[in-house]
């Protein structure tokens, strides 16, 4: 009988991964009852990812109350594997936590209370999962909740956001919680933005964050004065790193404040779920997301998965896919499908996404395994 993975990235806003895994494996099965069916629900960095990476390494969803983007408390959690913490910052900075969007006054403050708890707790590394974020603060809110103190030029300390950036005058982080100071810390992202300037955080990020031109035009000063300041007191020149701009930033501030080292968040997972070890036996591997295009292969799931798939088929099943085809299959990919067949909207296909989904696989079953002598 065969082997299939079913490797897939959310649909979001629509299905969660490990919802299209369960409906993608039950569709299966009912073409094919005998086969091997394995369930690897996948991110890249963004929202899930915490969840997904503490399963794949045995460990436990920890709650706790944080600062929100604006400081309202919010009910969070972060995972612990061991002497690992697995943290999300889009659970206590995420768009997500957010009634209105308001990128230039949105903080991280409580990204870095999930920090701070973890070292308290026993954990001695932190992957952070960067991704859905409502902020622009550099990663300066975070670092503040951990004992870093900023400094505008009257010798007042304060609490940086993405507008206050610019206000920043020194940086002082001799007093980091010692238990921080000890911990290594890596970086999912699936983003090489740098920190400022037409290809940046500001530019390309903040606009679907709230940020009218005015706004980008600001933010992105904030960034390049904090990138300076950054480097003539920490040391660290992050203005030009690959990965510095996701999160608003905080990809590049992780560098600064916590000697962070910036990762693929697809292969951090892959590495975590021992994919090709996984994948080698198997005969085909469904993959997918919510919307496919051209972006997709520069560091989303579906490019991981491809780039480790070794010799298995791999089909992509998605929302709806745009672009010129060919950079798919010139990457790796055999086939990819749409569970769309009627134009719709999302909300007009509300509730039916499921059955969609299950409705796709099946046909991709009974083409591939037609001659299966338990296909019907």
């Amino acid at each position: 009988m065969p082997k299939i993975i079913i490797a897939p990235d959310s649909f979001k806003g629509t299905l969660s991964a490990r919802e299209i895994c369960d409906t993608a494996r039950e569709a299966i099965l009912s073409i094919l009852p005998a086969a091997r069916v394995e369930c690897l629900p996948l991110a890249d960095g963004g929202e899930g990812s915490a969840e997904i990476m503490t399963d794949a390494l045995g460990g436990e969803m920890i709650p706790v109350e944080v600062a929100g983007p604006f400081g309202d408390p919010v009910d969070a959690r972060y995972g612990r594997a061991g002497e690992t913490a697995i943290i999300e910052m889009a659970q206590a900075a995420g768009l997500s936590r957010c009634e209105k969007k308001d990128v230039m006054n949105a903080g991280s403050f409580g990204v870095g209370q999930m920090i701070l708890h973890a070292a308290h707790h026993g954990a001695r590394r932190v992957i952070l999962c960067l991704g859905g974020s409502a902020t622009n603060d550099g990663g300066c809110g975070m670092a503040a909740a951990t004992g870093v103190r900023f400094f505008d030029k009257t010798g007042a300390s304060f609490v940086p956001t993405g507008g206050t950036l610019e206000q920043i005058s020194r940086i002082d982080a001799r007093e980091m919680d010692p238990a921080v100071q000890a911990m290594s810390f890596t970086v999912m992202s699936d983003v090489k933005n740098p920190l400022f300037g037409e290809n940046g955080a500001a530019y390309v990020f903040a606009p679907q964050k709230g940020a009218d031109a005015a706004q980008v035009e600001a933010l992105d000063r904030g960034l390049r004065h904090f990138a300076d300041v950054a480097r003539r007191d920490t040391g660290f020149d992050i203005a030009a790193l690959p990965g510095s701009g996701a999160a608003g930033g905080m990809g590049g501030g992780s560098v600064v404040f916590f000697n962070a080292v910036i990762r693929s968040g697809i292969d951090t997972v892959l590495d975590a779920l021992r994919f090709e070890e996984r994948a080698k036996d198997a005969d085909l591997i469904l993959t997918g997301e919510g919307k496919m295009d051209e972006q997709t292969m520069g560091g989303k799931a579906v490019s991981g998965v491809l780039r480790r798939r070794g010799n298995t088929p791999v089909i992509a099943v998605v929302g709806g896919y745009e672009g010129d085809e060919r950079v798919f299959f010139e990457a790796g990919l055999t086939a990819v499908f749409s569970i769309n067949t009627l134009p719709q909207t999302i909300e007009q296909g509300a509730g039916t996404h499921a059955a969609r989904l299950a409705a796709t696989v099946r046909n991709i079953i009974r083409t591939v395994f037609i001659n299966e002598k338990s296909a019907k």
